[in-house]
């Protein structure tokens, strides 16, 4: 499972339930890699940003 940081429970490593990779736009016109997903305790939408070679 992919764990991020929860802003409404303020839980650090907290688990992502159906996580999936979503591309993004950054700065300069590029896309970027994010993982978004549910937060499995409170069902707060969740968002990791991704290396670039991960």
């Amino acid at each position: 499972m992919t764990t991020a940081y929860c802003v409404k429970c303020k839980e650090k490593n907290a688990e992502m339930q159906d996580a999936k990779e979503v591309p993004f736009k950054r700065k300069g016109g590029k896309v970027g890699r994010a993982m978004t997903g549910i937060h499995a305790k409170c069902g707060t939408k969740m968002f990791r940003i991704l290396g670039a070679n991960a």
